[in-house]
């Protein structure tokens, strides 16, 4: 890989290992103050709204302006909002409110830097490594596993301040690699310095060219669905395993399911992807389904661990080779845009599933299983009865979903020659790579 891609990338899992320290911590402060598991799900939420909010008008920045001065801008901005935090809780002023509105200053700041940072990779990478390039992109997420351990140890050696103000000091350390690194000049000066159109004109720029190529419209209506379906279940796993489980458990089983995540990044960023790209996530779709729908078959921690890593070792060949064909087939001119549209809409799905998963578990199917429910005797035969089996038959439910889902996308045409009928974004006439 490119030095330059690997020192940006290596100063990025760096910050990201940080700011993951100092969610951690906050959820743990915010449940242990409040004692509300709805207060605790309120961070997440504020920490994914501000991006289906803003992904557009991110993208867009992303296209127009410097993005080595972008990402730099958005990180000071994320910084000082870590920073007030910081000051509060030294004061003892802090207050679970000034969390929630600075998590989703960090997201709308960080919604700013990923558009950047997205759209600068294939600047930095030659089109035959964007796999590998986005497998090491999917690493660096799944680094995020280790936050429970290390921020663990930290906070009680430290305390809440301390990890603050190590995240801080990541922070610092990163950006200074970001502002030496040497960027190519279609990153530093995007579009040859031609002038850019009215920004509000150009907003929804992304959503049209998505409808323009209507392959790229369906591979993104698929991510969504995909995103719906892997979120119902992702966002209730730590309930399923706390019904029969001990909390040493759940931390060893989420430690172990974060392992297959970065496993199957380091097998994405070595081997690249399949070489027929949309084939291969279809069938990652549907082998992560049969993975998903498997949790539903006992209340074992046994077999969580052997399905949960194995469900998540495919997470980064869906959503990693998603992101390549996107990046091939977008003129490098207004991939910002096209990947803050991107966002949008699948992040959108993401919301839904935080907000409809909790009152389907505990007020639909948890009663539909219970002991003599309406559904003992049929769903229950598979997943069993009492607690937690509602949940369980959300976690079959949406398995069978994805396993469906990927041989009805296969009978799509546009969607299944995406990568033949459209042009690499290299390939494409002068005149379209400048367009904006």
């Amino acid at each position: 890989m490119p030095r330059t891609f690997l020192a940006i990338w290596s100063a990025q899992l760096l910050s990201i290992v940080g700011s993951s320290l100092t969610g951690f911590v906050l959820g743990v402060w915010v449940f242990q103050r409040t004692g509300s598991a709805t207060q605790f799900v309120t961070i997440m939420l504020c920490a994914i709204l501000p991006e289906v909010v803003l992904a557009p008008l991110a993208g867009s920045l992303a296209d127009r302006w410097d993005k080595r001065r972008l990402m730099l801008a958005a990180d000071l901005g994320a910084a000082l909002a870590t920073g007030a935090l910081a000051l509060l809780l030294a004061l003892g002023e802090l207050e679970v409110w000034h969390i929630y509105l600075v998590t989703a200053a960090g997201a709308a700041f960080g919604t700013v830097q990923m558009a950047a940072y997205h759209s600068l990779m294939p600047l930095l990478v030659p089109a035959e490594r964007l796999g590998r390039a986005n497998g090491f992109m999917q690493v660096a997420d799944a680094a995020r596993i280790a936050a429970p351990l290390l921020a663990g140890t930290l906070l009680t050696a430290v305390g809440v301040l301390g990890v603050i103000v190590a995240d801080l000091a990541a922070f610092l350390l990163s950006r200074l690699v970001l502002a030496l690194v040497p960027l190519p000049r279609e990153a530093t000066r995007p579009g040859g310095g031609a002038p850019a159109a009215p920004l509000l004109g150009d907003l929804a720029s992304g959503l049209r060219s998505l409808k323009a190529r209507s392959g790229l419209a369906w591979l993104v209506a698929l991510l969504a669905a995909y995103n719906l379906f892997f979120g119902m279940a992702g966002v209730l796993v730590q309930p399923l395993i706390l019904t029969f489980a001990p909390p040493a458990v759940l931390g060893a089983l989420m430690f172990a399911g974060g392992a297959g995540l970065l496993a199957g990044g380091l097998v994405l960023s070595a081997w690249g992807g399949p070489r027929r790209r949309v084939r291969g996530l279809l069938a990652f779709v549907a082998v992560g389904g049969v993975l998903l729908a498997a949790h539903s078959l006992a209340p074992s921690p046994w077999l969580i661990a052997v399905v949960a890593p194995a469900f998540l070792f495919t997470l980064p060949f869906v959503q990693g080779t998603g992101m390549t064909i996107l990046q091939l087939k977008t003129a490098p001119a207004e991939l910002g845009r096209v990947l803050g549209a991107v966002r949008m809409l699948t992040q959108a799905a993401t919301v839904a599933t935080y907000l409809a998963a909790g009152p389907l578990a505990d007020r639909v199917f948890e009663p539909l299983l219970a002991p003599g429910g309406a559904l003992a005797g049929t769903a229950g035969r598979i997943v069993g009865t009492g607690d937690g089996r509602g949940i369980a038959f959300v976690f079959l439910l949406t398995g069978a979903a994805l396993v469906l889902l990927a041989p009805l996308a296969a009978l799509h045409p546009r969607l299944r020659r995406v990568e033949t009928d459209l042009p690499d974004a290299e390939e494409l006439p002068d005149a379209a790579l400048s367009r904006s």
